[in-house]
């Protein structure tokens, strides 16, 4: 290796590990703020436990709004906020403390769950995605971990040494991570898909006005992308100014990921306008109800507003190269979450507050109790990133040393191979076996071994 790869892993490490070992008095205001927030929010869910839904807005016909849109929407921002989506369901249920009815559970009287409830299909969806988003994180962490363990004494070097489950960085070890890694990152893509589908199946097999429809599945999975992609930049351009991540999170990673949140943009309108021009020419009666009442009724403001959010704004801003800079990503996404949200509202309360009988329609503002309760959602999401950026790299740093070390040190051939789309191992063990005279391009072991040495 040659002097100056050495130091840019050194400076590496102490940029990306500075976080974990270093603690300044704002991280400690902005956990207690945010603490107190959530904090807020849990007494507010046990209130409403102990007075009842009657302290909610939830009345007849509309049984479902702020928790379930919050549900879906979290649901749809993806693997973050699948922890705190998960809480909805239970946040939704009468009597929480009775949620284990939704298991399909032995016992005495061979009671098990209505398999045909929207309710039951959320638990298998979530609990799937639940576990397979936790391996798909906690995979790639394991190197980093034991990096840590390494570098630090004490009761963190304690810690990290259980967490890297006995990470050496053995050939064995690397082969049986990589084939792990692949293997997730494969299976984790039909099980999103399948989770935002099911999502959408709560409302889509229910025969009510602008559910009942085909188009909802791959609805949904579109608008997850599209908002898991608006929450991305942002959180990367938080952890960019926070952190000090420039040297790392470069402008052009934000543009990719603008082009990217543009086509989902497009693909959103496209969606939408679908699915409000077929409720138009079809002129149903109790369909009509609701799309007047979102395109010119009470939900027109939030319904117009949701479309500048998610494609005015996004259009204009990532459209203009010059407009695609960190802070117009960062503006587009923030709309883009703002009106997500609204998406979820729109597609949950008016359908419910205009059935086929119009003496069954029904009229939803939400009470206090939820706001607090849903707002307080949000500041658990941004203490869940600040806690896991203070105790795990929050860069994969053994992905970056690999592909740091293969461009500095890559001869022009290896270099202009390296930007050809391969799998990283296969470029990683070439590279090094290469580099170590003595690996022949099958000398796994050898090139296993030198990456460790490299990585640490």
């Amino acid at each position: 290796m040659s002097k100056d790869s050495a130091r840019r892993i050194s400076a590496m490490n102490e940029d990306l590990l500075r976080p974990l070992v270093e603690t300044s008095w704002r991280f400690w205001l902005l956990v207690a703020v945010l603490g107190s927030i959530v904090a807020t929010g849990l007494g507010t869910w046990a209130y409403q436990m102990y007075r009842g839904f009657g302290m909610t807005g939830i009345n007849m016909p509309i049984y479902w709004a702020f928790y379930i849109t919050t549900f879906v929407f979290w649901i749809g921002i993806s693997h973050a906020g699948l922890m705190i989506g998960a809480m909805f369901p239970i946040i939704h249920l009468g009597r929480p403390w009775l949620f284990f009815w939704l298991m399909p559970y032995p016992n005495q009287r061979m009671i098990w769950p209505n398999f045909r409830s929207p309710l039951v299909w959320d638990f298998f969806a979530i609990s799937t995605y639940l576990t397979g988003s936790l391996l798909f994180l906690a995979l790639p962490m394991i190197p980093d971990l034991a990096l840590v363990r390494d570098k630090t004494t004490g009761w963190r070097h304690r810690v990290y040494g259980v967490l890297a489950l006995g990470w050496q960085g053995t050939p064995k070890q690397w082969h049986r991570l990589e084939s792990a890694m692949q293997i997730m990152a494969i299976a984790i893509i039909p099980v999103a898909v399948s989770v935002h589908t099911i999502v959408s199946f709560d409302f889509s097999m229910a025969p009510v006005p602008m559910w009942h429809s085909a188009i909802f599945g791959p609805y949904f999975v579109a608008g997850a992308i599209f908002s898991g992609i608006a929450a991305l930049i942002i959180a990367m351009a938080a952890l960019r100014k926070f952190l000090h991540l420039e040297e790392y999170l470069h402008p052009v990673h934000f543009q990719n990921l603008g082009k990217l949140l543009l086509m989902m943009s497009l693909l959103w309108a496209y969606f939408i306008f679908n699915e409000r021009l077929t409720v138009w020419y079809g002129n149903a009666s109790a369909e009509r109800e609701v799309f007047l009442v979102t395109q010119r009724g009470a939900f027109a403001p939030l319904f117009w507003t949701m479309v500048v959010c998610n494609f005015a704004i996004p259009f204009v801003i990532l459209s203009i190269k010059k407009l695609r800079t960190i802070t117009g990503c960062v503006i587009a996404s923030f709309t883009v979450v703002v009106g997500m949200w609204l998406e979820r509202f729109l597609i949950v309360v008016p359908s419910l507050g205009h059935k086929y009988l119009p003496y069954t329609w029904g009229h939803y503002s939400p009470r206090p109790v939820e706001i607090i309760i849903v707002a307080s959602t949000f500041a658990a999401m941004v203490l869940l990133y600040v806690l896991f950026s203070k105790l795990v790299p929050i860069i994969s740093i053994w992905e970056l040393k690999v592909g740091e070390h293969y461009v500095a040190d890559a001869t022009p051939r290896q270099f202009r191979r390296h930007l050809e789309p391969r799998v990283l191992g296969q470029q990683t063990d070439e590279l090094l076996a290469h580099r170590t005279g003595g690996a022949e391009h099958g000398d796994v072991e050898g090139s296993h071994q030198i990456r460790w040495k490299t990585i640490r």
